[in-house]
């Protein structure tokens, strides 16, 4: 078989292969300046890597499919047709497209004690009777250690070899497709992590030209980018070609540093709609964004990337709605501090504005920011399936201090109402694995640094970071604890006891709804209504002929939906049909769904 490595900057590389070392040639074909390639008879899981201008240390491959001994150990050979090509016929599975989509967040080191792609699929069929379609994985990246969120990923061709390698991921993505469930991987173009990253010894992968919350940025610009693109543009393409994923979301897209005419994203979503059409698969890239921006999704230039027709947007599919969450998150909640002072000072306005105008900063002062921020969504011409609407997601409950649920916070009938508006509302929903059920376990920020001296780094920034919020350093739990994962992997006995099991019924009954009622999946964002008194903490909103409710007060009101004649399709508490004036009397902290 060939090997090949691009390493412009090497004067002689030599591949290892089974401890036998042989010299590579630079490539002659013209646009391969700076590859190098020999040619040597290997079988799968033969272990390789390369030498660098004969220097002693032997680093693993930057395209190697896989890891077997972690991230500075040698790249075992990996085919990935031969290893697990026959393990899912693709045509068996009828696609879900997005915008009918209700998305399932999950980490795999700890949707189950074990920490595995196998013991995930254990778990498959509880899904499937919550009725999400897609399963989002967070990254599966090989990174030091076993555990760990996987945002310190440094090698964006293979996966983690504690949760099963690559085929232990094929297992997973095969045994989802086979319970009817598509597969979305979370991946990281935007960094490394800070240990096990050989990249820079091959060549100008990163640049001092831009500077990143994690030092210098993944070069997108500057000499040598090109080359740079094309590899993560190759292992995008691999995670949904290879391994027959369903769609990608991409890490914190803004602070992808890239001042070239024809932008990234724009290349890779270009890339993505070619295999889409080849494979006759719905593939789709889903932006984490916080730029408030609707060019991320709104369609690329006509004639291609960087075609003639104009300017376009970046062409991805769908992106992260932080500014609804942030809003649903104050009313529930009444917390202001940080980034959720903006829109804790009228929630219910706020919550009303996201729903019907996507972003509460659409060209608004951020006071967190201290400038303006946003654009405006055409809704004349923008879907509501381009953005993502949720009530948790790791982010938002991991980056807590204690790693604290909504169901650590509120009562359960504010966390109904709050279910409520995400798989009612106008956008394609996302849970957080567990928030079906409220689950009493925390989500908390782990970590699992062999290097002595950046475990304490890690320690420490935790410590100072929440320090400046008013916490003491023994009440912030330990990234490198053993016991600080432990806690946060899912407690399966939850779901089948009081009080879990009602909220797990209210969430299997939203989501039905969502998949009965044409209504509640119109992407028309110009046709939602919403009405609300922030005084009184009521909020109503309409989709097509569904009305939704909700009372977020301790007190009971009674709000009036109009003669429409609609009854009660689903209720937290037990709520009468309206009645020939149209009004419906709702309990305190409670949510119902009406319709005709």
């Amino acid at each position: 078989m060939q090997f090949e490595v691009w390493a412009p900057q090497s004067a002689r590389v030599d591949l290892r292969l089974n401890g036998t070392d042989r010299a590579m040639a630079r490539h002659p074909g013209p646009g391969r300046e700076g590859w190098w390639r020999v040619e040597a008879a290997a079988e799968e899981g033969d272990r390789y890597g390369f030498l660098l201008d004969g220097g002693p240390e032997v680093r693993p491959d930057p395209r190697g499919r896989r890891l077997p001994d972690g991230p500075d150990g040698l790249s075992a050979v990996l085919d990935p047709a031969t290893a697990f090509g026959s393990l899912e016929a693709p045509a068996e599975r009828p696609p879900v497209r997005l915008q009918d989509a209700v998305l399932y967040e999950l980490h795999l080191g700890t949707f189950t004690p074990e920490g595995t792609f196998d013991a995930a699929a254990g778990r498959l069929g509880h899904l499937v009777s919550l009725g999400v379609t897609h399963v989002e994985l967070m990254p599966v990246c090989p990174f030091p250690g076993r555990h760990g969120w996987g945002y310190d990923g440094v090698a964006p061709w293979a996966v983690h070899e504690p949760y099963g390698g690559p085929a232990g991921l094929a297992r997973f993505v095969a045994a989802a497709h086979a319970h009817g469930l598509g597969v979305v991987l979370d991946v990281v173009h935007n960094h490394l992590g800070p240990s096990g990253n050989h990249l820079p010894a091959f060549g100008p992968y990163f640049t001092d030209a831009h500077h990143t919350p994690w030092g210098s940025a993944v070069n997108l610009d500057a000499a040598g980018s090109d080359e740079v693109r094309a590899y993560l543009i190759g292992s995008a393409l691999a995670w949904l070609r290879d391994y027959r994923i369903d769609g990608l979301r991409l890490d914190a897209v803004h602070a992808l540093a890239d001042d070239r005419a024809l932008p990234f994203l724009e290349e890779l979503s270009a890339e993505v709609d070619a295999l889409a059409r080849e494979t006759g698969r719905p593939l789709f890239l889903i932006a984490e964004s916080d730029r408030c921006d609707p060019r991320t999704t709104e369609p690329r230039a006509a004639g291609g990337p960087g075609g003639p027709g104009g300017p376009g947007g970046l062409g991805l599919h769908a992106q992260w709605n932080d500014d609804f969450h942030h809003a649903l998150h104050c009313a529930v909640t009444g917390e202001s501090q940080g980034y959720y002072g903006d829109f804790a000072a009228a929630p219910l306005a706020a919550l009303a504005k996201t729903m019907t105008r996507v972003f509460f900063h659409d060209g608004t002062w951020s006071s967190f920011r201290g400038r303006t921020h946003g654009r405006p969504v055409d809704r004349r011409h923008t879907p509501a399936h381009r953005f993502l609407g949720y009530a948790q997601t790791h982010d938002q409950v991991g980056n807590r201090a204690l790693g604290d649920r909504l169901s650590q916070t509120v009562p359960p009938g504010l966390l109904a109402c709050a279910a409520a508006v995400v798989l009612t509302g106008p956008f394609v929903p996302m849970l957080f694995m567990g928030e079906e059920w409220a689950a009493g376990t925390p989500w908390q920020y782990f970590t699992d640094h062999p290097d002595p001296r950046l475990a304490q780094a890690v320690r420490d920034g935790r410590r100072r970071e929440f320090a400046a919020h008013g916490w003491a350093a023994a009440d912030v739990p330990d990234p490198q604890d053993p016991a600080t994962r432990d806690r946060s992997c899912l407690d399966w006995s939850e779901p089948d006891r009081a009080p879990h099991e009602r909220m797990l019924a209210w969430y299997r009954t939203l989501i039905a709804l969502r998949r009965t009622q044409p209504d509640l999946r119109d992407p028309d964002l110009g046709a939602v209504r919403v009405a609300y008194d922030e005084e009184r903490r009521w909020l109503t909103f309409r989709r097509g002929d569904v009305r939704v409710a909700l009372n977020l007060s301790a007190e009971p009101v009674t709000v009036a939906l109009g003669r429409n004649g609609v009854r009660v399709l689903a209720a937290w508490e037990p709520v009468e049909h309206p009645g020939a004036d149209g009004r419906v009397h709702l309990p305190p902290r409670s949510a119902v769904v009406l319709g005709p």
